[in-house]
């Protein structure tokens, strides 16, 4: 005699036979034929042994087809989404070293601008050609007075 978890009650096997148990005093069950359960798993048919082969069968690939095109473009998709997301972000990242280069130059013209734009720095850049800094007063030349001196 074998004995079974009390949880169990019948059993029915493939072919629709059930087979029974008698319940002890002790909680426990005992399978009445144990040859009846031996010989119902041998004659199991194989689809049910291997149910997940005739569940993932070619009728079902077949069938399933276009869900798995459909998957396969989202999936490509999101690779293509990656790679344009990484692409852009090299791009962002260049263009902002190229705004701050061109803000470093902006800055340094700048204050050469100022630098050079000074008085004293006018003066040493336009000695050269002969000119020289006025000592009197710019004469202010009127209408009236060139009128009466011709």
């Amino acid at each position: 005699m074998v004995y079974c978890p009390a949880s169990v009650k019948a059993v029915q096997n493939e072919c629709g036979n059930k087979i029974s148990f008698i319940k002890t005093g002790f909680n426990r069950e005992v399978y009445t034929s144990m040859e009846a359960i031996k010989t119902a798993q041998d004659e199991a048919p194989a689809e049910h042994k291997f149910g997940w082969r005739r569940m993932f069968g070619h009728k079902w690939v077949v069938k399933n087809i276009p869900f798995f095109l459909f998957v396969s473009l989202l999936a490509v998709i999101y690779i293509y989404n990656g790679h344009l997301s990484d692409k852009l972000t090299r791009k962002i990242s260049a263009s902002e070293k190229h705004i701050k280069e061109l803000e470093y130059e902006y800055k340094t013209i700048r204050s050469e601008v100022i630098f050079r734009s000074k008085a004293s720095e006018l003066l040493k850049a336009v000695e050269p050609l002969g000119l020289k800094q006025l000592t009197r007063p710019p004469v202010v030349l009127s209408a009236s007075s060139n009128e009466e001196s011709e």
